[in-house]
Order: C-alpha cells, then structure tokens, then sequence
C-alpha cells in the first residue's frame, strides 16, 4: 500500500501548511511548485492523476461536481479532500494526518474525503 501523496491547489497551498506537512515527512507538492498556477480545476485534477497525488482543495463545490462527473463518465482520478477555509493551519495539519495515517493512495482512488470528518476525536 503506497502513503497518500499531496498535491495542495491554489486555494489551500499555504507556505505554513506546507512547512509544517514536510516536517512530518508528508510528500507534498503545491501548484505553484508544479508550475500548475491558474489551470482549471479540471487540469489540476488530470496532473495529479499523471503524478499520482491527491488534490486537496477549499473549492468543494467545483471538486464534488468534477468527482460526480468523472465518476458517472467513468474516468479515475487519485482522490480528492475537501476543506473549509476557516480551519487553522494546525487544524489543517491534524486533519491531513489523520488521513494519511488511515488511508492508502489506493484507497483514496476515485473517492473523496472531507476534513471535517477527520476532527479531533
């Protein structure tokens, strides 16, 4: 079973998140680092099928639409996690972790999670 791989979109790639996520030995790629910037939603879900990480995003509406759509037209992508953009980096972070911890890369394929399901226990 592979460790989950991120990939943080323009919404969430926040320098602090990223730090704090790299310390903890999590694998972590923003779009701007991928030279992704300004790319459709869409595009930023095909890259991180090709690289093999999971895109994780504020912008639930459009990323559960883009799921919703893929799923009924029978196209893969490599997971997606859906936050607020009130949660604190380090609620962020825990949340994130606790993901990584539970869960595959093969595990999140064509699926979604919800950071607000992952709080804090």
């Amino acid at each position: 079973m592979s460790k989950i791989r991120l990939y943080l979109d323009e919404d969430t790639m926040d320098s602090d998140l990223l730090t704090a996520l790299r310390l903890r030995n999590v694998d972590v790629l923003s779009t701007g680092e991928a030279q992704m910037l300004s790319r459709s939603d869409e595009e930023q879900l095909k890259w991180a099928l090709e690289n093999q990480r999971v895109v994780y995003s504020f912008n639930i509406r459009d990323f559960y639409r883009i799921h919703t759509n893929w799923v009924e037209e029978r196209r893969n992508h490599s997971g997606i996690i859906l936050g607020f953009q009130s949660y604190s980096i380090g609620q962020q972070m825990r949340r994130l972790l606790r993901i990584i911890a539970s869960k595959s890369a093969e595990d999140m394929k064509n699926q979604v999670e919800f950071l607000s399901a992952w709080g804090e226990q």
